[in-house]
């Protein structure tokens, strides 16, 4: 029997152990066309490649595929396929923590190797679906393959960007790592006429091409950190510098890292750095937080906190209206 035979019978009893619990020697000798030897003989082809095949002796025994030590290649029927594409996209949004990364590596895997009907059936799905989970900016999820796939297998990638003053230029970059934050997708890539790293929102990209030429990974600095810099800080036209009288960790979970960054401070503080153009906005949030807070940085945010004090005393000084007067009867 040719190899190309041998294989395809392999895959079918895999499929056959996979769809239900167990099996004896004989039905899948009958469902494959063999004998119980060859049956055995398949059965340490897929041992040998990872699965996990039990086998029992007696009245009721059989094989049954179990759980190993680690994860061997997976075999999927066409609406398996679909399911587990359509559910990865879902999850590679963002909406469970943690998993959105891994899910959107998975779905790299799995595209790679589906046949375009498939593809065609999943894009169908995801087109006609609509979530409410997500407040953020919506993301083509061909963008997020593309760049899966280029920081995976370390390509260059070109695209036309619109940066936040609303200029458009075309970019070539050397990707490293996507970052979710719950409204955007971020990536950390290097510029290459730039010669710096830099951050790009997803959302604002456009034509976006991998391109064949490879590049060697060069050190970088730590994604989540960078991007949180780039987003919270250095777009503004003031970085204000915060101390609060509370831990670092409730903080954090006060504000978001999107929009500021906790730092650990000493004696029970912490330190808040937070960009932003309005100071005014600034000291009423830092206020809304209800702990004791040192205003560092820069001194026109004491203004701001002086001017927001006087406005607050002022509102809760006021003569409140009188009455209206009613004509008696």
């Amino acid at each position: 029997m040719s190899v190309e035979a041998t294989t395809e019978r392999v895959l079918r009893l895999l499929s056959l152990l996979q769809h239900r619990a167990s099996w004896t020697a004989a039905e899948l000798a009958a469902e494959l066309g063999v004998t119980d030897r060859s049956v055995r003989r398949d059965v340490e082809r897929l041992r040998s490649l990872g699965y996990p095949v039990h086998a029992t002796v007696g009245v009721g025994g059989g094989y049954q595929l179990g759980a190993g030590t680690r994860l061997p290649p997976l075999l999927f029927d066409d609406e398996e396929a679909i399911a587990t594409a359509v559910s990865l996209r879902l999850a590679s949004g963002g909406t469970v923590t943690g998993a959105g990364d891994a899910a959107l590596r998975a779905l790299a895997k799995l595209d790679q190797v589906m046949p375009p009907r498939l593809r065609t059936e999943v894009r169908a799905v995801h087109n006609a679906t609509d979530t409410l989970f997500s407040a953020g900016a919506e993301v083509d999820s061909d963008v997020l393959m593309t760049l899966a796939r280029a920081c995976r297998d370390a390509t260059r990638v070109r695209f036309g960007y619109t940066g936040h003053t609303g200029v458009a230029r075309e970019r070539l970059v050397e990707p490293v790592r996507m970052v979710a934050t719950g409204r955007h997708w971020y990536l950390m890539a290097h510029d290459t006429d730039r010669d710096d790293w830099r951050t790009f929102r997803l959302d604002r990209m456009r034509d976006v091409t991998a391109t064949t030429w490879r590049f060697r990974a060069r050190e970088h600095p730590d994604p989540v950190a960078y991007i949180q810099r780039s987003v919270a800080e250095a777009p503004y036209r003031y970085l204000t510098r915060v101390r609060l009288h509370a831990p670092a960790d409730r903080i954090r979970k006060l504000v978001p890292p999107t929009v500021g960054r906790v730092e650990e401070d000493r004696d029970g503080w912490c330190l808040l750095i937070v960009g932003g153009d309005d100071l005014n906005l600034i000291a009423l949030h830092v206020a809304r937080l209800g702990f004791e807070a040192e205003l560092l940085d820069p001194p026109e945010l004491r203004e701001a906190a002086a001017q927001l004090a006087r406005n607050l005393a002022a509102m809760a000084h006021a003569d409140a209206p009188h009455p209206a007067a009613t004509s008696s009867s």
